[in-house]
């Protein structure tokens, strides 16, 4: 019995060494971290030494009692100018409304281009380029260069917005053709199917979904945006906001603002219920 006793414990050890052995090596220090963990700390970096800018100007300022008298100005609301800015609203929904039209339709075919995985190199980095130079341009900018090229006029703020749409829309609509698995595609075109029968049956049906919500997310931002772009003569909200900023008007320029708000808050109450909608569907399908 005793001299079996050491023969069980070096049976019941060597499995658990062999089981210390087969466990993969910690890493440790900065073999940890990884390119997302770098960027973190790079970006907390380039935080903590932005925070000497919260100091402002130095000067011993009465902060609360500036803000509260600009807001009391707001206040109350001047509803009796909601005529003309149910006008000027009517206008900026049927400007943000061609400029996502437009942008939706042109950034399909830019994305498409490129995209790292439906077009070769020497196509994807031209078109890259573009949309990166594209969206280095502020809304409000290209509006003022629609103004200056085809008048002070809705059209303008139409261009300018469809011009900024593309730039962002092309950039996620691409991200999303390269987040596709492209097994389908790859089989439609063995049983010789064309490029474009390709895109509608293999690509479109897995994309299409990303583009609805993003081109939502973009139509409510060109309401926003054209909301604005009227500062530099491209139509909409913008115009009477600037008049009423000019002669101190605050609560009339309170009421535009009030409508621009309920008409946001009532297209993203819309557009989540239709993504739900959208996505209980494609899931009933699917079942």
């Amino acid at each position: 019995m005793k001299a079996g006793r050491p023969e069980k414990l070096i049976e019941a050890t060597v499995p658990r060494k062999r089981a210390r052995m087969a466990l993969p090596p910690q890493e440790t220090g900065w073999r940890r971290l990884d390119a997302p963990s770098v960027a973190a700390i790079l970006f907390l970096i380039f935080v903590i030494t932005a925070f000497p800018l919260l100091k402002g100007s130095g000067r011993p300022l009465d902060t609360w009692g500036n803000l509260t008298r600009f807001v009391g100005g707001f206040l109350p609301p001047d509803l009796t100018i909601w005529q003309p800015t149910l006008a000027a609203l009517w206008e900026t929904l049927q400007m943000a409304a061609l400029a996502t039209f437009f942008g939706v339709t042109f950034s399909i075919l830019f994305s498409a281009l490129a995209a790292r995985s439906l077009s070769p190199g020497w196509v994807v980095v031209p078109i890259r380029l573009t949309l990166n130079a594209i969206r280095t341009i502020p809304s409000l900018i290209w509006a003022l260069i629609a103004v200056a090229v085809v008048g002070a006029n809705p059209l303008a703020g139409v261009v300018g917005l469809t011009f900024y749409s593309i730039g962002y829309l092309g950039k996620f609509f691409s991200e999303a053709f390269e987040s596709v698995d492209l097994e389908a595609a790859k089989g439609l075109r063995a049983i010789g199917a064309s490029r474009f029968q390709t895109f509608q049956y293999g690509l479109w049906p897995t994309a299409r979904p990303i583009i609805w919500s993003y081109s939502l997310w973009m139509f409510e931002y060109n309401i926003r945006s054209a909301s604005i772009v009227g500062y530099v003569g491209a139509g909409g909200l913008g115009l009477q906001l600037l008049r009423y900023q000019e002669f101190n008007q605050w609560e009339r320029f309170a009421t535009v603002l009030l409508c621009i708000f309920l008409v946001v808050t009532l297209l993203d109450f819309i557009s989540g219920r239709l993504r739900r909608r959208y996505v209980e569907r494609s899931q009933g399908a699917a079942s």
